[in-house]
């Protein structure tokens, strides 16, 4: 309730300060997009929905039967950013009011919604330096680190649901460095909690170590397209990014590293082992042609749950194995878009869990960029190499 009554001043205020002027700002520029007269700070409100239909078939031995259907706002968020006292000073605020968004109240953040998405600083103190604190995402696979607001298809793939290490409370530092000509280095390091948003209790396992060396040969992408999909700007020269991603979480106490279940023993302590997670990424555009590829795999010293007795199995098993995704898509002229993915998730067997196939096809239109447009998606999904599952989606996204 304080939430929405905080956000409801904000909201009031703005509106009557702007009540009677006409903005400069266009859609998609941020709904206010204001700046102080002395230059000593900043600030753009951007607000955002996706709206989607799913429906979904199984294959029950002889034929398809529709076992799900739905319409859901599967986000809607308030996206704060700007700078304070110095454009060296940058910050971001994002939160979010979907039941997705705000799902996973828990004894270790007071049993509350979990509203903030990001709230974080980033001080570019030195030349090609910068340092980040709060929470924010960490530098993980390419795929998660692009915003949902610029995907290609309507969601991510299945290697990202399982394997990949999303948000969390801490420090950044990053840096880059030219090699030569165009060739660009950059260099990322992340010392967090390691379980997760929102956590407020405390640190019940070790520490999350997180580094990323990203690669890009030919130089920089136009408005920073190496990280949403789609080549909108229609790259007149190409442009390639690789990424290489090591990620250790001790003592984690979630079965899938800072996101999943916690591995409570009997008594109530919890089940602790080292987590790793590494990723291998590529992101290519050229001419309205775009090329994403992701590796992950995923490992735990001690992958099983063991109770308080040192014998007895919990039943929590830590998701390990390895994952590849690949997705590629041309852009035409006219702002239509086709869209190929295929995705492979083959687990450890102590996971007990099957391998699975996924190939999607995607038809996106876009109207103002990402900022506004619709898109379609078939997915065929396969389980042990069977006929599993057939799911459509239909959604759009508009973002101020």
């Amino acid at each position: 309730m304080k939430l929405k009554l905080t956000l409801a001043l904000i909201l009031g205020v703005f509106s009557y300060i702007y009540a009677q002027e006409i903005s400069d700002t266009s859609f998609g520029k941020g709904l206010i997009n204001f700046t102080a007269k002395d230059s000593s700070f900043s600030i753009k409100f951007a607000p955002r929905f996706q709206v989607r239909y799913n429906s979904s078939w199984d294959y029950n031995g002889d034929k398809y039967e529709n076992t799900e259907y739905n319409f859901i706002v599967r986000r809607a968020r308030l996206k704060f950013d700007g700078f304070a006292y110095s454009p060296k000073l940058k910050y971001k605020i994002e939160l979010g009011l979907s039941n997705r968004d705000i799902s996973g109240a828990n004894q270790f953040n007071r049993n509350t919604p979990r509203y903030i998405l990001d709230a974080v600083i980033m001080w570019n103190f030195a030349k090609n330096w910068e340092l980040w604190a709060g929470q924010t995402k960490l530098p993980g696979n390419v795929e998660r680190v692009v915003s949902s607001a610029n995907l290609q298809l309507i969601d991510r793939s299945l290697l990202n649901s399982r394997f990949n290490i999303d948000r969390d409370m801490g420090i950044q530092l990053r840096h880059k460095t030219n090699l030569g000509g165009n060739f660009l280095m950059r260099e990322k390091f992340a010392l967090s909690q390691g379980e997760g948003r929102n956590v407020t209790e405390g640190n019940e396992g070790g520490l999350q170590y997180t580094a990323r060396l990203e690669f890009l040969p030919f130089g920089t992408f136009k408005s920073k397209g190496d990280y949403f999909q789609s080549d909108l700007k229609r790259e007149q020269k190409p442009k390639l990014m690789v990424g290489f991603t090591y990620d250790l979480n001790q003592d984690a106490v979630k079965d899938r590293s800072v996101l999943g279940s916690y591995m409570f023993k009997s008594d109530g302590s919890l089940y602790k082992t080292d987590i790793t997670t590494v990723f291998a990424d590529a992101m290519f555009k050229y001419k309205g042609l775009s090329f994403m590829g992701e590796y992950a795999k995923r490992t735990a010293d001690q992958p099983i749950a063991i109770d308080t007795d040192g014998i007895t199995p919990t039943g929590d098993i830590v998701l390990t194995g390895h994952a590849l995704n690949l997705q590629a898509g041309y852009l035409f002229k006219n702002n239509y878009e086709v869209v190929g993915r295929y995705t492979t998730l083959d687990y450890e067997a102590v996971t007990e869990k099957l391998p699975r196939n996924q190939y999607t096809l995607g038809v996106n239109k876009f109207i103002v960029g990402h900022k506004l447009k619709v898109q379609s998606d078939l997915s065929y999904s396969t389980l042990d190499n069977k006929q599993d599952n057939i799911t459509f989606r239909l959604g759009f996204d508009i973002h101020f």
